[in-house]
C-alpha cells in the first residue's frame, strides 16, 4: 500500500513529500502531478509519480490501490470547478477502496466563499462512505510574506480586516499535521480544526516588520472596496480580488483566529511564529 499525495509539485505537497520521506521509506509514497518533469527530483529518490489532472477523470483510473492512505490537496484553480475536480479524485479513491482520505479544507468557522468549495468537498466526500480526516486548514503565514515587495515598496501593510486577528501558520506547519495523520493511526473520521499557536492583527504584523527593518511599516485599514481596486489594479482577476477581500471580511469578524490547539498536538511541536516567518522571508 502506498501514501499518496495529490498536487505532490504544489506549494503545500512539495512540504508533504519532502517530510513523508524523513519517516517513510521512499518506494512507500506516490505523488500525483501534472507534469513529471516538475518531479524529477521526487522520482530520482525513489518516490513513485504518477501523473494525472484533476480536469481529466481519465487519468485517476486505477491510480489508487485497496488500502492506499491518500491526501486530497485541494486545487486552486478558483474558475474550473473545484468541487467537479475534487470529486473526480474521491470517486477514484472510493472505486479503489482506499483505507484513507484526508482533505485539505478550511476553517470551519470561515464563512466567506473561499469555503464555499471546501464545504462542499465535505459533504462529497463525507457521502462517499470512505474513512476520512478533514485538515481544516487556517491562513498561511507565506500568504504575506511571501508578497512583501510592495509592502516594502510601499512602507504600508494594506488590508480590509480591521483589527481583526489571524491564527497563521507556516506550510511546514500544515505539512507536518497532513504527515501526522498520513503515517498514524486513529483518525479516520476525525475533522481537526488547524490554526497557527499565536494569532496576530495586521497592526502587529507591520510592527514586526518595522522591528525587522529597521524601516517604519504601517498598517493601512481600507474598505473592503478600496482593497478589490487595489488587487485588480495590480492585476489580480476581479473574481480572486473578490475572493481575497472576503476574506479581510472574515478575518475582521474573528473568523480566521483557530484555538484548538489541534496543529500543533499533530505536529508534536509549536508552530511557527510569524517572526520567524517574515525572518526567513526577508533573509530571502
Amino acid at each position: 500500500m502506498s501514501i499518496v499525495v495529490t498536487g505532490a509539485t504544489g506549494h503545500l505537497g512539495r512540504h508533504v513529500v519532502e517530510q513523508l520521506l524523513e519517516k517513510v521509506p521512499a518506494e512507500r509514497i506516490t505523488a500525483v502531478v501534472r507534469d513529471a518533469d516538475k518531479a524529477a527530483g521526487l522520482a530520482a529518490r525513489g518516490v513513485r509519480l504518477a501523473v494525472a489532472d484533476y480536469n481529466a477523470p481519465e487519468t485517476f483510473d486505477g491510480l489508487f490501490a485497496a488500502g492506499d492512505k491518500v491526501l486530497l490537496i485541494s486545487g486552486n484553480e478558483f474558475d474550473r470547478g473545484r468541487v467537479r475536480q475534487h470529486t473526480v479524485v474521491i470517486d477514484a479513491a472510493k472505486a479503489a477502496g482506499v483505507a484513507l482520505l484526508a482533505y485539505t479544507s478550511a476553517p470551519g468557522s470561515l464563512t466567506a466563499a473561499l469555503a464555499d468549495d471546501h464545504r462542499a468537498t465535505e459533504e462529497v466526500l463525507l457521502a462517499s462512505g470512505l474513512p476520512y480526516t478533514l485538515l481544516r486548514n487556517g491562513w498561511y503565514h507565506e500568504n504575506y510574506t511571501e508578497n512583501l515587495a510592495p509592502v516594502l515598496e510601499h512602507g504600508a501593510v494594506v488590508a480590509a480586516a480591521g483589527a481583526g486577528r489571524v491564527s497563521s501558520a507556516s506550510r511546514a506547519d500544515y505539512a507536518a499535521a497532513a504527515v501526522a495523520v498520513l503515517t498514524g493511526e486513529g483518525h479516520e473520521n476525525a475533522t481537526y480544526e488547524l490554526g497557527g499557536d499565536e494569532a496576530w492583527s495586521f497592526a502587529e504584523y507591520a510592527a514586526e516588520l518595522s522591528r525587522q527593518t529597521g524601516r517604519e511599516i504601517v498598517y493601512n485599514a481600507v474598505p473592503g472596496e478600496t482593497q478589490k481596486g487595489i488587487l485588480t489594479g495590480a492585476g489580480l482577476p476581479e473574481p480572486l480580488a473578490e475572493i481575497l477581500v472576503g476574506v479581510d471580511a472574515s478575518i475582521e469578524r474573528g473568523e480566521l483566529v483557530v484555538s484548538t490547539g489541534d496543529l500543533a498536538r499533530l505536529a508534536g511541536r509549536p508552530t511557527t511564529p510569524l517572526a520567524e516567518a517574515i525572518s526567513v522571508a526577508l533573509k530571502g
